[in-house]
């Protein structure tokens, strides 16, 4: 009977102690805000899906501001870069995430955080995994630090689970994704060596087989939380013919709604911009007419040493843009326009040799400011970015 009585008294305690508010715990870091005193009301879009796309790729944003860089609209004043960029016709934001970065920036809650902004401006939104802790691109598609062991099986595995927690933490706070990347310029692959085409002896066992299971991962996963969202598949160097790269993938059983391709036409020594350009827009009509899914540059940038120059180049690239059949083709999107005054990542100088030698392949990390931004010495947009966002047409 003691017993009885002892028990029920702790079940009593238990039930009481559960409807109280331990004001000492701290939240999870890991899930996003969800105060009610908070707003997360979204006003209206800019412009609806299906209409083109006039984009920015402002994942720096928060770093940036922690760094104390500031902002100006059009008139000179102090504004947020997401309203600088809505003045001037930007209607949709492009933001990368990965896995465990050193710094936290680019991570779930710094995404999530840019992303409730980028909507509360009217953006549209695009998410782009890179499935890393750092950056991928051609010269490095290095798994997760945590990943590093995985077996092939587990890694299809952690990029379901990855890509679920991050897409409902934007669905937590009402945000839906209107393109969800699965990979970075993956052109050689991706989370080497399970997702590897080929090293220096040539084509690997099963490559393009092995690769499409883990982009199918990515892609199921985005289904299974945003049916309607567009699956994007990526690669580099839109002057570069890469319909034989989709042609391998698709054999292969890979699953993809868009076709996302990087162009910088003013990167190249060897090709002026107008080459670079009038190949690039060659290619954008090869793999539209083999594959029938639209095709966006979802990376695209100009240098910005010289303005008239970079200026010139938009108004090429646009009007062949105007030229073509543009239900066809997404849109473009211009990749940290608001880098400004030679600002750089802290992380780009790190002295943590192990974690630069997993990450980058050296120990040693002392890159250069970014040189293709499109904002000016004092924080305003410059005359390339507006010209390429300048939505008076293509409504």
């Amino acid at each position: 009977m003691k017993q009885t009585i002892y028990l029920i008294i702790a079940l009593v305690a238990i039930l009481i102690s559960c409807g109280k508010k331990d004001s000492t715990v701290t939240p999870d870091p890991s899930s996003p805000s969800t105060d009610p005193t908070e707003d997360t009301s979204y006003g209206p879009m800019l412009s609806q899906p299906g209409t083109f796309v006039r984009g920015a790729d402002v994942s720096w944003l928060s770093e940036m501001e922690h760094d104390g860089k500031k902002f100006k609209d059009t008139d000179g004043n102090d504004n947020d870069c997401f309203k600088v960029l809505a003045q001037i016709g930007c209607n949709t934001i492009r933001l990368r995430v990965w896995v465990d970065p050193k710094d936290g920036w680019s991570g779930k809650d710094d995404m999530v955080g840019l992303a409730k902004r980028a909507r509360k401006a009217g953006m549209r939104l695009l998410i782009d995994f890179h499935y890393s802790d750092f950056f991928c691109d051609p010269s490095r598609q290095i798994p997760p630090y945590a990943w590093k062991d995985f077996t092939y099986e587990q890694t299809k595995d952690a990029i379901a689970l990855h890509t679920t927690e991050i897409l409902n933490a934007l669905k937590a706070q009402g945000l839906e994704p209107e393109w969800v990347q699965v990979g970075n310029e993956i052109t050689p692959g991706m989370l080497f060596p399970h997702g590897q085409l080929w090293d220096s002896n040539g084509e690997l066992p099963n490559n393009y087989t092995r690769l499409s299971g883990l982009t199918n991962s990515g892609y199921n996963a985005v289904k299974s939380i945003f049916p309607n969202a567009k699956v994007i598949l990526h690669c580099n160097n839109a002057f570069e013919n890469k319909n034989w790269w989709y042609r391998r993938m698709k054999a292969a059983g890979a699953k993809f709604d868009i076709i996302g391709l990087s162009h910088y036409p003013m990167d190249n020594t060897s090709k002026t911009y107008s080459e670079m350009n009038k190949a690039a827009f060659d290619n954008l009509k090869l793999l539209e007419n083999e594959f029938k899914v639209p095709v966006m540059f979802v990376e695209f940038g100009t240098k910005s040493s010289s303005q008239s120059q970079a200026k010139s180049c938009v108004e090429d690239f646009q009007n062949r843009f105007n030229a073509l059949e543009l239900s066809k083709y997404c849109g473009v999107i211009y990749w940290e326009p608001e880098v400004y005054g030679g600002w750089k990542p802290a992380v780009y100088t790190s002295t943590d040799k192990e974690w630069n030698k997993y990450h980058t392949g050296s120990a040693t990390l002392n890159w250069g400011s970014y040189n293709m931004g499109a904002f000016t010495a004092t924080g305003q947009p410059n005359d390339a970015i507006k010209t390429l966002l300048n939505n008076s047409d293509n409504q």
